[in-house]
């Protein structure tokens, strides 16, 4: 397979890796089994036993097992044939994947801030309608 061929590859495998492991990790799909993670991975009486329960709530350590998934079923290696290959292939879903999470997070955030922002300036321009409303009677009342 030659280069361009495997960071094609390397690009597209990434995408279930970081889908998968956000959404586990964050949506409300899985909100009560990752409450109960959450909740064991601070209160579990073995050490072996809270880590493996903070796996599911840190989208990068998820990150980790989901790419080696991958790479078993798609038997993906990257520049060489041998298991060099899975090992680089491996480290390397994991960062494209937690770079697709990192720029998502923020694409949400920026979502997130401009909805806060137009709900501010609604709730303003609210205020001054009342306002204005308002200054008719007050003069009327004056007068």
């Amino acid at each position: 397979m030659s280069l361009g061929t495997q960071i094609v590859w390397l690009l597209v495998l990434a995408v279930p890796v970081a889908c998968i492991a956000w959404t586990v990790t964050h949506e409300e799909v899985f909100r009560e089994p990752r409450e109960y993670c959450l909740r064991e991975r601070s209160s579990a009486r073995f050490l072996l036993l809270r880590k493996f329960f903070y796996l599911f709530t840190c989208e990068y350590c998820f990150s980790h097992y989901i790419a080696a998934g991958i790479v078993a079923i798609t038997r993906y290696r990257l520049l060489f044939p041998d298991w060099r290959g899975y090992l680089i292939s491996f480290f390397s879903l994991v960062w494209i994947a937690n770079q697709y999470m990192s720029i998502y997070n923020r694409l949400r955030l920026d979502i997130k801030h401009e909805k806060v922002e137009i709900q501010a300036d609604e709730h303003k321009i609210a205020r001054t309608d009342n306002q204005r409303e308002d200054r008719p009677d007050d003069q009327r009342k004056a007068a």
